[in-house]
């Protein structure tokens, strides 16, 4: 990467930088018009056990939409970005992260984890989807091999995963896990438990539990489905601590997501991710603002829904390409060593083009 480039990817940041600024009344109203919706829809989806199980799944997908809007004010609590004060911000934190079934402060350690090392390849394994290089995976053992195959399947991270990471794993505290955080875990989980509680003794089990699955589910798998699109798309940027730049990986190494806007409302502007990762301090209600005032910013890697579904296919980072491959697509190149010497021509073809 020249200086010119570096130069004016350091502008981005500074760019961007008026629009860090919390307001108050947005905050408060965003509050306002995701909770109180979201309580109205849970109702809403309740009742409609007495008339069909249909209409009751139906209601909690965008009852499940209003978890994720719930938990973006979560997210931006972690980066003290919804309100001036480091309390309020703890506080309303921990609610929304009780709602979403997310422990605040273990989530913010893991998630400024993610946000540091971005893109690193040499600071995976926290706070992020397992990726693993074509090297890598060619040197690992075949118990690995399988184990990461069976990981990386479409059916595992987006129909076991939203189970296995918000229901199970965020229930227990990392190792090493710090004093504050191992406490805000025991009370997010002990929160949890009373509002289930209470909710099961008012309706009943069976129907808590037929109203909550599914939300809980879609809300899951709408999550990690939007973490893992941020990240894991063609073009996007891998390199190892020598070559690795911060504004780099947030301005490349990160997605515009442009969605419907009822979508794009639904998910707090999250979409613009390549935003949000210049500079975390923009609360969401200002990432569209900070878009749209920074030119360069529009050149950001554009995904859309229908394009977006191609990172479905995408397992292994391929260092020598700067891409993502398919397990076909390494046992072809395997096969066929010359394949791999013309995808890597046109791959530099493109390169310098842009």
């Amino acid at each position: 990467m020249n200086k010119d480039h570096t130069k004016q990817l350091i502008n981005l940041k500074k760019s961007v930088a008026p629009y860090e600024k919390y307001d108050r009344e947005a905050s408060i109203r965003q509050l306002v018009n995701t909770l109180v919706p979201l309580v109205f829809l849970w109702y809403a989806t309740y009742l409609s056990l007495s008339v069909s199980y249909w209409l009751t799944l139906l209601l909690a997908v965008p009852t499940a939409g209003f978890v994720i809007r719930t938990f973006i004010i979560c997210h931006d609590c972690c980066h003290g970005s919804f309100f001036k004060s480091r309390k309020a911000n703890d506080i309303i934190g921990t609610i929304t992260g009780i709602i979403s079934l997310v422990p605040y402060r273990q989530w913010k350690h893991s998630h400024s984890i993610h946000h540091a090392g971005s893109s690193n390849l040499d600071k995976r394994g926290i706070g992020d989807i397992w990726i693993m290089t074509v090297e890598e995976y060619e040197a690992a053992s075949a118990w690995k091999r399988l184990y990461y195959r069976f990981y990386r399947h479409p059916l595992v991270i987006f129909g076991i995963g939203p189970i296995a990471v918000f229901v199970i794993q965020y229930r227990f505290n990392a190792k090493g896990a710090k004093r504050k955080e191992r406490m805000n875990t025991y009370l997010t989980n002990f929160s949890i438990a009373a509002v289930y509680g209470l909710l099961t003794w008012a309706i009943g089990w069976q129907a808590f539990l037929l109203v909550q699955i599914p939300i809980v589910f879609v809300s899951g798998f709408l999550g990690i489905w939007m973490f893992y699109v941020q990240h894991q798309f063609e073009d996007t940027f891998f390199e190892k601590e020598e070559d690795w730049s911060y504004v780099q990986a947030a301005v490349e190494g990160s997605s515009y997501y442009k969605l419907p806007k009822v979508l794009q409302w639904i998910t707090g502007n999250i979409g613009f991710h390549h935003v949000h990762h210049l500079s975390p301090k923009v609360p969401n209600y200002n990432l569209e603002k900070a878009h749209n005032a920074t030119p360069p910013l529009h050149k950001a890697t554009t995904i859309t829904i229908k394009t977006s579904l191609k990172a479905l296919h995408y397992r292994l980072w391929d260092e020598e390409n700067k891409a993502f491959i398919t397990f076909k697509q390494l046992k072809s190149r395997l096969r066929n060593p010359e394949h791999a010497a013309e995808d890597l021509i046109i791959k530099q073809r493109r390169l310098q083009n842009e």
